[in-house]
């Protein structure tokens, strides 16, 4: 057998080249799984997917509480128990979106402006989109309630109108200056019959209705364009209050680009729900050419089982609607556990884990 001899100078450059091939294998490695790592606010170092692309199903959960559950020591774990950032365990049970609501000037300080930047950007971090829920209140606006603002009592209603498309602008800008676009932005929050009552209560004028639904719609726009505007009302299964409210509003000249719904069903009565709220999204498809989203689903904590079902259904349903008409279906507050705030709906056990219910979001 013949012995080649290699110079040294020769071998040295060799080593060298192959040195350089690690180091370059190195760097590509650590640039391609840097891509996906994020910190925490407590600075654990967290490994997420990046972002679904727009337009994909929105398997969403309204998290507004969390900066407050935090603030007063409440934790949060994952299945099998160990403490992780809500952001990341929501992500691993396959949701994908976060919705926040939004107040005006709220005594605590919760879900205003300031606030709903610190969610939004966890939620940017987690590589997870955005939807915004304008209540255009200082509290709670829902079927019962849907109170001005304290700076907002007194204006005429010209004032009003020029204050709701200015809130919205403001609100999203601020999000924009930190590269936080919303996917969806909801102009209201269950207006079942209109909002900043008396003015613009639906039963009353739904002219004046319309004109503040097209002031937060024109708001939207103004910002991004691509921002999908929501309509939400409350009772997804209620065909004829869903008419009552988008004929009105179609009547007198106001533009959205989606439905969004409540559904709130028990385990005794949610298949018959979701069967009527079918129903109501198809209508809503063929009468107005709309787009559909369920904003906001839950049901007692104590029936996991029967609500993961509710919720894989209600998801398929949705679904199913023509011409992909369906966007997705969000959870309201799943994290709120051991009767947060008096609030049974939620979806995590009274130890801070996530129940049978989130199962249903996974893949």
């Amino acid at each position: 057998m013949e012995i080649i001899r290699i110079p040294l100078s020769k071998m040295n450059m060799f080593a060298k080249y192959i040195k350089g091939i690690k180091w370059f294998t190195l760097v590509v490695i650590i640039i391609l799984t840097g891509a996906g790592c994020k910190k925490t606010i407590k600075g654990e170092t967290q490994f997420y997917p990046e972002a679904d692309a727009v337009g994909t199903y929105a398997k969403g959960a309204d998290v507004s509480w969390v900066t407050e559950m935090e603030a007063v020591g409440r934790k949060f774990f994952n299945s099998a128990g160990v403490q992780q950032d809500l952001f990341k365990i929501l992500k691993d049970k396959g949701i994908n979106t976060i919705r926040l609501r939004v107040w005006v000037n709220p005594a605590s300080g919760y879900c205003n402006t300031a606030d709903v930047l610190t969610k939004a950007k966890r939620a940017k971090a987690a590589n997870m989109r955005v939807l915004i829920d304008f209540h255009y209140s200082d509290t709670w606006a829902d079927p019962a309630q849907q109170n001005k603002p304290a700076a907002w009592a007194n204006q005429d209603f010209t004032t009003l109108i020029a204050s709701v498309r200015s809130h919205t602008v403001a609100v999203l800008t601020a999000l924009k200056t930190e590269n936080i676009i919303p996917e969806w932005v909801q102009v209201g929050n269950e207006t079942n019959d209109g909002m900043l009552w008396n003015d613009g209560k639906a039963s009353v004028s739904m002219k004046n209705f319309a004109e503040l639904i097209q002031a937060g719609y024109e708001g939207v726009k103004a910002v991004d364009p691509a921002s999908k505007v929501v309509v939400h009302i409350a009772n997804g299964y209620d065909n004829s209050l869903f008419r009552w409210i988008f004929d009105g509003l179609k009547a007198n000249g106001a533009k959205w680009d989606v439905v969004g719904m409540s559904l709130y069903p028990t385990a005794a009565d949610w298949s018959a729900k979701n069967t009527q709220c079918l129903a109501n999204m198809n209508d809503m498809v063929t009468r107005y050419g709309s787009e559909v989203m369920i904003c906001e689903v839950g049901m007692p904590v104590t029936d996991a089982s029967a609500c993961r079902d509710f919720i894989k259904d209600i998801m398929a349903k949705n679904k199913s609607l023509a011409n992909n008409k369906g966007l997705g279906v969000f959870y309201w507050e799943p994290q709120a556990y051991n009767s947060w705030n008096g609030y049974k709906l939620g979806a995590f056990d009274d130890s801070g884990k996530p129940t049978v219910a989130m199962d249903a979001f996974l893949p």
